[in-house]
């Protein structure tokens, strides 16, 4: 208190407590209000931006000769109203009289009563204010003419301690911050910091013109839930959720905010995130429906159908139908699928799942594992390591919380429990014997883990006593090893392609074509059990339609293998000799052969089959890439004869066959020119080449 009694000595003989009181005053009594403390805020008295003009009429006690001057309201359209009247002369040092008289008009500053400590405000921050203190809070958002440059605002507006000054007129405009910008004291709210005080936020919504412009206001969280929203109907999901995210930063308690998260989460297919984020929103509000509804709907996603009810039927709350529908048709699927696994119908059960998953369990984890090993019962493996769902740790743990066992397994063990019969099927014994174990350790007292998990473990003992035998040429009892797999696991291919090397071996070429058969049933692209079959069917039952078949196959999966390539073309051969074609001087390919006389050029494309020639100039960019991508046909297709000529080192062959530009490729049969092709790209080429390759 002392500092304001030396304050009041300095300036005057008039206490700074009468001085404010005099001031703040609306025609009525101080009613005992604390007007001691001062806030003050520094203000430029010279900016051509000032929201106030002199209005006549107006009275102004004076001590000295100093002129007086009020404010009046700018424009009776301005949205903001005032209680109360505040005037000044050009020294708040002189007393004033309070005018009973005067109106309050709409776009003054007015009083506002504030029950918080009064502290100088700063951008970003809330200016709070004690019991009895004022704050000033300019609520006009109409348009303001500028005072006259010697004007002084009315209303206490400078920082604590500190007191207006006058004769500044000359100083430049000051600029504030406004709501959520930078801008000039006069348009708009005012409020330092970018929050509005209780008093404004109480008067009803403010659309800031911030807003329209896309500027979110950081610290406001319906703003940021609000804009949140905007992005979500857009279908921008990551967006959304880094909105609503910033939201939950400020007010974490709010159940519509973890809601919202949950949504974006669903859009962005993090589905075991949102099911959390819907918790946290029912624990801060059990009774919230739409987060009991969204949380339903999640988990009849997920397959849950006992669990989904629970929230989509929430009592007290009217269920949606439609999900309803879902979760009866889901929950209709569900039984009819384990009935029909249960007695081994797996093309049933294939159904019944697809079902499951189209009528709303689209993202089941457990229907996808079992819609997995419905393929591999099915001899469909490809198709059964495809459908394998790929979840994380974090997403297992959450699903778990909900559903414990689907088929009387755990759930976790029957994931488990599937892989191992895929990795089983592929040959990776060592991985599906760890596979299994994981799966016997979540659930050891299931009847179906613990078989498994003991003809895994005999399996791979029969495999590794088989390949012991085949290398020590004991074939006979190498195939009883294979046979003894077998009977344990009737659906391995592996076991199946290596009895029929035995098979091979011992000369008993039907039997190892059988056992190809069989593996090649369950993965049609075994490429061992292509080329074991391929081999028996050529080399020894001369089956060269077969044979050829198989090495078709073998040369898309291995383009760049010279032994498939000298393979196919043998039987290229031999299933032409058994049709009564002229096979005479044809060799297998390997290379491009040169040619530089005309003689030898008529000779080589008269032999039998095709030949192709390329026509080229060794400088030239392009004929060297196609010259490199013949060196790479000429594996793919060795029954094909590939030539080039340099056209400048033999004019003769050139002027010949008529060619005038580079690079040209021309493809022979039998001496006749069949196609011609300038400048063809790599794909246009070999169709070709691969049309007249037989």
């Amino acid at each position: 208190m002392s500092q304001y009694k030396k304050t009041a000595s300095e300036f005057g003989s008039e206490t700074l407590s009468d001085r404010l009181r005099s001031s703040l005053s609306c025609g009525e009594e101080d009613n005992g209000v604390d007007v001691n403390k001062p806030d003050f805020r520094e203000l430029d008295l010279g900016s051509s931006f000032s929201p106030f003009r002199t209005r006549t009429g107006g009275r102004v006690s004076a001590t000295s000769t100093a002129t007086t001057t009020t404010t009046t309201s700018s424009s009776s359209s301005s949205s903001g109203s005032v209680s109360g009247r505040m005037s000044a002369g050009p020294n708040l040092n002189m007393p004033k009289t309070p005018d009973s008289n005067t109106k309050s008009y709409s776009g003054e500053l007015s009083a506002v009563s504030s029950p918080s400590t009064a502290r100088s405000s700063k951008p970003g921050h809330r200016r709070s204010h004690s019991s009895g203190s004022h704050s000033v809070v300019y609520s006009g958002t109409g348009s303001v003419s500028s005072p006259a440059g010697n004007v002084v605002p009315t209303g206490n507006i400078c920082p604590p301690g500190r007191f207006l000054k006058t004769g500044m007129v000359s100083r430049p405009t000051r600029t504030d911050v406004l709501r959520f910008g930078a801008g000039n004291y006069g348009h708009g709210s005012i409020m330092r910091g970018g929050i509005a005080s209780k008093s404004v936020a109480d008067s009803g919504p403010t659309r800031d013109p911030g807003l329209k412009m896309g500027v979110c206001n950081g610290n406001d969280p319906e703003e940021l839930k609000r804009m949140g929203n905007e992005n979500y109907k857009k279908g921008q999901f990551a967006e959304a959720l880094s909105l609503y995210e910033k939201a939950i930063a400020i007010s974490p308690r709010n159940a519509a905010y973890h809601c919202n998260r949950a949504a974006a989460l669903m859009g962005l297919k993090r589905l075991a995130e949102a099911v959390r984020e819907c918790e946290e929103a029912i624990r801060l509000d059990p009774e919230y429906a739409r987060a009991h509804h969204r949380l339903g709907s999640l988990l009849l996603s997920l397959g849950q159908v006992e669990n989904a009810q629970k929230h989509l039927c929430f009592p007290g709350h009217q269920a949606d139908p439609l999900e309803v529908q879902k979760l009866q048709s889901v929950e209709k699927h569900l039984i009819k699928c384990t009935d029909s696994r249960r007695v081994g119908d797996w093309r049933s059960t294939l159904r019944e799942v697809d079902a499951a998953i189209a009528s709303g369990a689209d993202s089941s984890p457990q229907l996808c594992a079992c819609r997995a090993e419905s393929l591999l019962k099915l001899h469909q493996l490809d198709d059964a390591f495809l459908a394998l769902p790929n979840i994380s740790k974090s997403e297992m743990r959450t699903i778990s919380q909900f559903q414990s066992k689907i088929f009387g397994m755990h759930f976790e063990a029957y994931l488990f429990f599937v892989r191992t019969q895929i990795e089983l099927a592929r040959g990776r014994f060592d991985s599906a014997l760890t596979t299994i174990e994981q799966a016997w350790q979540i659930d050891p007292q299931n009847a179906e883990i613990s078989i498994l998990l003991d003809n895994v473990r005999l399996v791979g003992r029969a495999r590794v006593r088989g390949n012991d035998l085949f290398k020590s040429e004991r074939f006979t009892e190498a195939c009883s090893a294979y046979g003894e797999g077998l009977r344990l696991d009737p659906f391995n291919p592996v076991l199946y392609c290596n009895r029929a090397a035995c098979w091979f071996k011992l000369g008993q070429w039907e039997r190892s074509v059988d056992d190809c058969n069989q593996a090649l049933r369950i993965q049609p692209n075994y490429t061992k059990a292509l080329l074991r079959r391929a081999a028996s069917n050529s080399k020894q039952l001369e089956r060269w339609s077969e044979a050829l078949r198989d090495y078709e196959l073998l040369r898309k999966e291995l383009p760049e293998d010279k032994e498939v390539a000298e393979s196919l073309f043998h039987v290229q051969i031999a299933f032409k000799k058994s049709r009564g074609e002229d096979v005479y001087n044809m060799k297998f390919g390997g290379e491009v052969e040169t040619v530089s006389g005309l003689e030898q050029f008529r000779a080589e494309i008269s032999s039998s089959g095709a030949s192709v020639v390329h026509f080229e100039v060794c400088s030239d960019v392009q004929c060297k890439h196609i010259s490199t991508f013949l060196d790479t046909l000429c594996v793919r297709y060795p029954s094909i004869n590939f030539l080039k000529v340099n056209i400048e080192e033999s004019p003769a062959i050139a002027n010949a066959e008529n060619v005038r530009s580079v690079p040209t490729i021309k493809i022979y049969k039998n001496g006749i020119r069949v196609k011609e092709m300038v400048c063809p790209s790599p794909e246009i080429l070999e169709s070709s080449l691969r049309h007249y390759s037989m």
